[in-house]
């Protein structure tokens, strides 16, 4: 998988193109870990939790398992098939407060892996390479 396509370990800074893809709650409280960074650094609205917000785009992870998170994940994955424009930058949603191991949810995003406009965590990449080899 592409190097380019691989999200930066920290984002200080967006290209004017460049688009913040954070783990959210639904109730759109950005209190810490990259929900903090994207409300204070990147325009994510308070009580904005699901979708585009500012320059991000908040995915939901805090409302139960692994299977709750995968629809909001679909969504993010047509919305980014839409905005061929747009670079998304997807940080390692779910894997931080919420408890979750990237083999957990790097398969949510097995589609995106393959979108020239979508850059996936080196983790994320990782599990998707290892489990392809399986």
């Amino acid at each position: 998988m592409n190097d380019d396509r691989t999200t930066p370990d920290w984002i200080e800074t967006l290209a004017p193109d460049e688009i913040f893809v954070f783990g959210s709650n639904l109730q759109g409280l950005h209190g810490g870990g990259a929900a903090r960074l994207a409300h204070r650094a990147f325009g994510a609205r308070w009580g904005v939790g699901v979708g585009p917000t500012g320059r991000c785009y908040a995915i939901p992870t805090m409302q139960g398992g692994v299977e709750t998170i995968r629809p909001y994940v679909e969504d993010f994955i047509d919305y980014a098939a839409r905005h061929p424009e747009s670079r998304f930058l997807v940080t390692e949603i779910g894997c931080g407060i919420a408890g979750f191991t990237p083999c957990q949810i790097a398969p949510l995003f097995r589609r995106a892996a393959a979108m020239r406009n979508v850059s996936l965590p080196r983790r994320f990449r990782d599990e998707l390479e290892r489990s392809d080899r399986q």
